[in-house]
């Protein structure tokens, strides 16, 4: 799908795409912000957005209007970020796995396995010089980094139990688009199968795919765990959102009222990441009391296999991301990558 700058419209936001664009048009007021992301409003993102949204909006007085778009309704995933650098959407929140087709792989260092000890780690990674670090990255490419979002660890599913790694041999996993993620399903004998979200639920119910990894508010939100009778609670790998805007549009704004806005920003971070944990654990238990799913838990001894299993992934890394970004993760982390 190609878009146009014709489809800016005359709508106050494209009156200040506009003037981004150094063309006259600010005079109309409220200034519309388009805000896209992928999944649902009662998931710790689609929260945090809805607290942008109220903050944007007091904050600047009335003189912004947040328009939020959940579940990607308004374009599908691989649309999204073309939208965002046209201009036809001003904001988006897609997963950090989404850049790597702008040429920004190094981005997929995040969805190494194992990576974080914990939601605190992550954090503090992520407002620290790996996460600035990232956001240069998009730079180039007309997109300005304004937050990371932390949705949790990703469990796994399908209709059998997972435990041990010869279990994965054969079953299509649907996964987001890592070449990470593809890769460490392939060290453990699946055959990874890449999805849009809005996709999975069906393809989970007619056995399109076998399986699927995400977080424990995903599989709630999205019913996947009532189409899987087995989920491990594993939490192999880390998944993240990043909230971005296209820089011509948050560059053009006025001064004062992007700086309401960075802060409404800031705010609903600190929000976001807050609740996420607690979302998950609410969203397990919830699992566990629906009866629609059997929960394992890997022991250490299975955990370490699985760890094992996953390791050449690090090592491929290098050729994928980088050795520059795996460098500055090991350095934020203070770990070693090999």
């Amino acid at each position: 799908m190609k878009l146009s700058r014709r489809q800016f419209g005359t709508t106050a936001a494209g009156a200040a795409l506009a003037l981004a664009y150094g063309k006259p048009g600010w005079a109309q007021s409220p200034l519309i912000i388009k805000y896209s992301h992928v999944v649902a409003n009662d998931t710790p993102k689609g929260k945090g957005s809805l607290k942008f949204k109220e903050l944007a909006e007091q904050y600047t007085g009335g003189k912004v209007k947040i328009e939020i778009y959940p579940n990607s309704s308004l374009y599908k995933d691989k649309e999204e970020i073309e939208a965002l650098q046209l201009g036809s959407v001003q904001m988006l929140g897609p997963s950090t796995a989404k850049f790597a087709p702008l040429g920004a792989k190094e981005f997929e260092a995040l969805d190494l396995p194992w990576l974080f000890k914990d939601d605190a780690t992550y954090d503090k990674a992520m407002k620290g010089e790996l996460g600035t670090w990232l956001f240069k990255k998009l730079e180039s490419k007309g997109i300005t980094g304004l937050a990371y979002w932390d949705n949790g660890f990703h469990m796994v599913s399908a209709n059998r139990p997972l435990l041990a790694t010869a279990d994965f041999q054969g079953l299509k996993i649907r996964i987001s688009g890592s070449k990470v993620a593809d890769r460490y399903f392939r060290d453990l004998g699946s055959i990874p199968q890449i999805m849009a979200f809005s996709e999975v639920y069906q393809a989970l119910q007619t056995g399109v795919v076998d399986g699927c990894e995400n977080t424990p508010s995903n599989y709630v939100t999205q019913k996947f765990h009532e189409v899987q009778k087995h989920i491990t609670v594993s939490y192999h790998a880390h998944l993240q959102y990043a909230v971005i805007v296209n820089s011509k549009f948050w560059n053009g704004m006025p001064a004062d009222i992007r700086t309401q806005v960075d802060k409404a920003m800031n705010e609903a971070t600190d929000y976001t990441n807050s609740i996420a944990q607690k979302e998950n654990e609410d969203a397990l238990a919830e699992i566990k009391k629906s009866g629609k799913t059997e929960l394992h838990y890997l022991t250490p001894e299975q955990r370490k296999t699985w760890q094992t299993a996953m390791a050449p992934t690090y090592q491929w890394a290098k050729g994928r991301v980088g050795q520059e970004v795996l460098d500055v993760v090991a350095k934020q982390l203070d770990i070693k990558m090999n």
